[in-house]
């Protein structure tokens, strides 16, 4: 996920794991991905509840490149490893026609940076409303956990970063129309053998109930809530696991790699890209 991208996901993890792979050198462990959902999410864009006209608009363009094929486009650039040309995002002035949005640069293959230009599905996606909108495109790059709170705030139009819907983010935005199917997923060392014969959910929670278990995930996100276990996305915890959250899910792995935790639960598409970036 770069300019120029032998495979999608390699350049992403540019931003959050290239540091980490330069000073282990080749003893850096590789990994794999546990390919059994543990989860069923659905993505979409968080719009400014005061702006019910936005919210409008933004399902109208959504539903028109659905339509045409556009945003298939942008996904298969995204999950095939295309090149892109990276979007720039205009300086953020309150007196300009612009449309901005707030988002966690951190999570490939829907939003990263390379250099001062963002790439992914999300950012591809912003830039098409913002076109169709007539605006220039401000992007705010934040912590996630301030993605869905800063809308509505300081010119914040819209909150597009990889978001799950859920109650309480609606209480701080207006969610668009989904427009990606999302799972939790695990990641682990690739001779880690505790996982191989699992075939479904309900087989890989039985071994992570079993273990003690020190598990990363990226602060603030699904993977937080089910290992920790929440009433709202009715998730029940993974017993006797310590959740260890990190600001993105490559520091995570990173971690896990080294030795200083046990196992990773991500998105899935960020998790094959993590691997594939690593394994590569």
């Amino acid at each position: 996920m770069k300019k120029i991208v032998t495979t999608v996901l390699i350049a992403v993890m540019v931003v959050i794991c290239v540091a980490c792979l330069v000073a282990c050198g080749n003893n850096v462990s590789k990994v794999k991905v546990i390919n059994i959902k543990l989860t069923e999410e659905e993505y979409a864009f968080g719009v400014d509840k005061a702006q019910p006209e936005l919210l409008q608009q933004i399902n109208s363009i959504l539903a028109e490149i659905k339509a045409d094929g556009s945003f298939q486009k942008v996904m298969d650039k995204y999950f095939s490893g295309e090149e892109s040309d990276g979007i720039v995002s205009a300086n953020y002035d309150a007196n300009k026609n612009q449309f901005v949005v707030a988002t966690n640069a951190e999570f490939a293959p829907f939003e990263y940076m390379d250099g001062d230009k963002f790439y992914g599905v999300d950012m591809e996606i912003a830039k098409i409303i913002a076109d169709k909108l007539g605006q220039e495109l401000v992007i705010k790059n934040m912590d996630f956990d301030a993605v869905c709170t800063s809308v509505g705030k300081n010119g914040v139009d819209v909150a597009m970063a990889g978001l799950t819907v859920n109650e309480t983010r609606k209480q701080s935005v207006s969610f668009t129309d989904s427009y990606y199917n999302a799972s939790q997923v695990l990641v682990v060392k690739a001779d880690n053998t505790a996982f191989d014969n699992c075939k479904t959910a309900k087989d890989v929670e039985a071994v992570l109930n079993a273990g003690k278990y020190t598990i990363g995930c990226q602060s603030g996100t699904t993977g937080q809530y089910y290992i920790e276990g929440d009433e709202e996305w009715d998730f029940v915890g993974i017993t006797g696991a310590t959740c260890k959250p990190y600001s993105n899910a490559g520091l995570a792995v990173k971690d896990m790699q080294n030795g200083q935790i046990d196992l990773v639960i991500v998105d899935e598409a960020p998790a094959n890209a993590i691997a594939k970036t690593i394994n590569g």
